[in-house]
């Protein structure tokens, strides 16, 4: 099937690359919403023994679909998760149960955090956490560079926190699976402290570095044209970070007050996660000495420029 043509509907097992290391497939998750636009991409790399890439939410529905996609005499020999949101991870304890499968992450849903996001973790529950799947363990640990290979698939993780601390790119011969790093259909959320502004710009710069042919990301079509998304990501964050810079050369204010002052054309069901990448972007002017928290740093602070 053409990368560029209508998705197949949710539950239905699509070929989107024959031959290539055994071809690709993917299979839609039923969960759409705002937030994961048509719903969960979950990824079959390989064939006979393949890899699974994101095994989506907790849906009976999804996991009879992901086994049902597989050939007679194929098993998954591994579960990646690119990071612990739960329409990513939580049917992986299932979906290993049902194939004897280790599950594959970086971490838990802790881990990667930068010492400041973990002290924010401390003083106040994480802000906008309801999506971060809280019980993920994964069975083996993957660090940055490593490369896990089975049957006529091999794959190479990069860790680009920022939009999660413990989230995986995975490179499969150049082109790259970049879960909610990278998608051509919206941007992401950064919700400290899970969230990390100025990890996740230096993960930017890292993926285009890696120059990948393709982007295969965890929700929404393939981005075919790779750098030329990260540079309109960069410049998009850049010109929110200055926005918020400008609005506070009037006066001290809240995350929230600044997002209903900066995103006017935001719906207002999304207005809570405008806030909190607005959050995001006020930790990263901290950390430049540009803005400065009344305070202790907290999503509910004032924040005013230095």
């Amino acid at each position: 099937m053409p990368v560029d043509a209508p998705p197949a509907p949710p539950g239905v097992a699509e070929w989107l690359r024959p031959g290539k290391d055994g071809g690709l497939r993917r299979v839609l998750a039923p969960n759409p919403s705002p937030m994961t636009g048509r719903g969960t991409n979950s990824y079959i790399v390989g064939t006979g023994s393949v890899a699974l890439i994101d095994p989506g939410p907790d849906d009976d529905r999804h996991l009879a679909a992901l086994l049902a996609a597989l050939d007679p005499g194929e098993r998954i020999s591994h579960i990646f998760v690119t990071h612990a949101h739960r329409d990513h991870s939580a049917l992986a304890p299932r979906l290993a149960a049902a194939t004897g499968a280790p599950v594959l992450a970086f971490g838990d849903a802790t881990a990667g955090r930068s010492e400041l996001m973990e002290d924010l973790a401390r003083r106040e529950a994480p802000t906008g956490g309801e999506g971060a799947d809280r019980a993920f363990r994964p069975d083996r640990l993957v660090a940055d560079g490593d490369q896990v290979a089975g049957g006529d698939w091999s794959l190479t993780a990069l860790h680009t926190p920022g939009h999660f601390g413990n989230h995986l790119c995975l490179d499969w011969q150049g082109e790259v699976f970049s879960g909610d790093h990278v998608m051509g259909w919206s941007t992401s959320i950064v919700a400290p402290p899970d969230g990390d502004m100025g990890a996740y710009m230096r993960s930017l710069d890292r993926l285009a570095a890696a120059r990948p042919a393709r982007l295969w990301p965890g929700h929404g079509d393939p981005v075919l044209a790779p750098l030329a998304r990260i540079a309109e990501l960069t410049l998009h964050r850049q010109a929110r970070a200055r926005a918020i810079t400008e609005a506070l050369r009037e006066g001290p204010a809240t995350p929230l007050n600044l997002a209903r002052q900066i995103y006017t054309d935001t719906p207002t069901a999304l207005l809570g996660a405008a806030a909190l990448n607005t959050f995001a972007h006020l930790i990263e002017l901290s950390e430049k000495n540009e803005a400065i928290a009344e305070g202790d740093l907290r999503f509910s602070a004032r924040f005013r420029l230095t």
